[in-house]
């Protein structure tokens, strides 16, 4: 299963993309060892109203991915449960997961609809790049958890 970060907007250079390049760098080798293809970021252009990006993003979905959308309206999960469904993914033989991170205004109504299935890190509002930062680092540490490294304590 290939893991991928689908995302509007561009990242900038300056920290948040240091620390999402290094976070994707860091779980590749560990990901390609537990027998996920790879680890990869798409960066769909930004503007044009919510149905101009939704169609951006849908024409970048992998047939046959399992997607999720970042949402602070979605449901949160524990690091432990998101190493589980990772694993569980790939087990089935899920060819891709993707995971969506929209504009500055949201998701347009199509892609609500074609990706029912949300993720969020609190009810809070984060910035776009910090959500970033914060979704390869979960995809890091769930990594690592199944590999069995102590990055994550318990």
């Amino acid at each position: 299963m290939r893991i991928i970060f689908l995302v509007v907007g561009r990242l900038k250079a300056g920290p948040e993309r240091e620390l999402v390049d290094e976070y994707i760098k860091r779980a590749g080798p560990i990901a390609r060892s537990l027998g996920f293809r790879g680890i990869e970021e798409i960066e769909v252009p930004s503007g044009g109203g919510l149905d101009a990006e939704a169609d951006r993003i849908l024409a970048k979905l992998p047939s046959g991915a399992k997607c999720i959308r970042l949402d602070e309206f979605g449901r949160a999960q524990r690091s432990r449960e998101i190493s589980e469904n990772l694993a569980k993914w790939r087990d089935r033989g899920v060819p891709d997961l993707v995971f969506l991170i929209g504009g500055a205004e949201g998701y347009g109504d199509a892609v609500k609809s074609a990706v029912p299935d949300t993720l969020a890190f609190g009810p809070q509002t984060w910035p776009h790049r910090f959500v970033r930062v914060m979704v390869t680092e979960q995809v890091y540490r769930a990594v690592s958890i199944l590999a069995g490294t102590p990055y994550h304590k318990d």
